[in-house]
């Protein structure tokens, strides 16, 4: 699971055995993960995150798009 991005406690993500899915990245804390979608985005899944840490994520997640779209078509094209 490669990190793409680190911001504070956010360590951006992917996984490499979900290539049938919709673009999307995951974030881990020491508390949890979330997956969002990246077109359009939106939260998948939370794991123990609190609302409003999950929150912040989405707005780094709007911040970073183009970034973390650019890098989950990288990661496909190997």
């Amino acid at each position: 699971m490669p990190t793409i991005l680190r911001i504070g406690r956010f360590r951006f993500h992917y996984y490499s055995d979900e290539g049938n899915e919709p673009p999307h990245i995951h974030v881990a804390t020491a508390d949890g993960e979330c997956k969002f979608w990246l077109e359009p985005i939106r939260l998948a899944w939370n794991k123990r995150l609190a609302p409003h840490v999950v929150r912040e994520i989405e707005r780094l997640v709007f911040e970073h798009q183009d970034y973390l779209k650019r890098k989950y078509y990288e990661r496909l094209s190997y």
